[in-house]
């Protein structure tokens, strides 16, 4: 029998701090259930895990994931048709082996949107995607669970049956393990309010450490985008055709952070003259030194939320839109379906820096709890 150590992937450097050691942090693996565009995979990566496989289902999203991960394999296939065996032979381990099982379940049923749209939110059949995650966990028995998700899970019937199965199987499940955080206190340029269960066999995963916000002034600031239409980007140089009354619309909203509630009466949308009309942030303009709005699928349009760049007389590009997620600027998305879907997947995604600083927690916590199982993998 011959041992070779797991190496690093070479797109996604990482950026270990504090006591870490980078050597140590790089023998740790990871896979990543629900994968979308990548966003969770990265910050993993960041953190310095290993990412040995991704399961997607939708095409787009899979061919994104692909783009900028293309050595880690990626499942396209319904996670309901993926057996332990199956995934346990592809990534090269044992039951148990496996030291991180990240993932956020689809529950849209759970989604701000759709409880004020007083749906049947709750009966949502996504929202039990979040057994699909609890099966692979007890058929491979990794050493740490991250799994981040709406704030309203947390509060589900659902998640107090998955909270008790694991603590059934070992996982050290602490008040503290499962909290609802603000990303924008962990490295994120955005407002954004997420779940996230951090648990492991090994001990109490520590809490990441906050950190002053990043505004909207910073965020861009520090990547400095060329114009648009200047850029050879087409998520930043895309420029929609938008009627005459939508453009005058927007010339009139006041800049750094103006709502439409300043638009004289003859600018009013007809929709919107009723005060209670909600959705008060429509046609709004960002601040320079407040944090964005949350990035939803509908950023980059302006109808949909506070999506004017806090200046110009435009929408944010998707660029942006990906910036404020906290995506390098040479992050690639799939356009084959359009840019509806770049914004679908941007909107849907977990932001990097936020999964890294709470990837580093866990891997602080397998390598303090002494030799790490998974350090090699063995071939013939």
């Amino acid at each position: 029998m011959v041992r070779r150590k797991i190496l690093k992937p070479g797109k996604a450097e990482p950026v270990v701090e504090d006591q870490l050691s980078l050597g140590q942090a790089n023998y740790l693996t990871a896979v990543d259930l629900f994968s979308g565009a990548g966003g969770l995979t990265l910050g993993l990566r960041q953190a310095g895990f290993t990412v040995l496989a991704g399961v997607e289902l939708e095409k787009t999203p899979a061919a994104t994931y692909r783009l900028n991960h293309p050595d880690v394999f990626c499942f396209n296939k319904d996670i309901r048709e993926l057996g332990a065996v199956e995934l346990l032979k592809r990534i090269g381990l044992k039951r148990g082996e496996l030291d991180l099982l990240a993932g956020c379940p689809p529950c849209q049923g759970f989604s701000t949107l759709r409880t004020r749209k007083q749906s049947n939110a709750v009966a949502d059949d996504r929202n039990d995607l979040l057994f699909e995650f609890l099966r692979i966990v007890e058929a491979i028995s990794p050493r740490s669970i991250m799994m981040e998700n709406v704030p309203a899970l947390a509060r589900d019937s659902r998640m107090k049956t998955f909270l008790k199965r694991i603590s059934v199987l070992g996982y050290k499940v602490g008040r503290k393990n499962i909290r609802v955080e603000d990303a924008s206190e962990y490295g994120v340029p955005q407002r954004r309010y997420r779940m996230i269960l951090l648990a492991s066999k090994t001990g109490q995963v520590r809490q990441a450490e906050k950190s002053e916000a990043i505004t909207v002034r910073k965020c861009l600031d520090a990547v400095r985008l060329a114009p648009v239409g200047e850029t050879g980007d087409p998520l930043h140089d895309h420029v929609p055709n938008r009627a005459a009354h939508v453009l005058e619309i927007i010339r009139n909203i006041p800049k750094d952070g103006g709502s439409r509630t300043a638009l004289p009466e003859h600018l009013v949308l007809q929709c919107h003259k009723n005060k209670m009309s909600g959705f008060r942030d429509v046609y709004g303009r960002m601040s320079w030194d407040k944090v964005s709005p949350t990035m939803t699928g509908g950023c980059g349009n302006p109808s949909k939320g506070r999506y004017l760049h806090p200046e110009e007389d435009r929408a944010i590009s998707l660029r942006e839109a990906a910036l404020f997620q906290t995506f390098p600027p040479n992050y690639q998305f799939d356009l084959t379906e359009g840019r509806g879907k770049v914004a679908l997947m941007i909107g849907n995604a977990l932001p990097p820096e936020f999964i890294r600083r709470h990837a580093v927690e866990i891997s602080r916590t397998l390598i303090n709890s002494g030799p790490i199982s998974s350090a090699f993998a063995q071939i013939s």
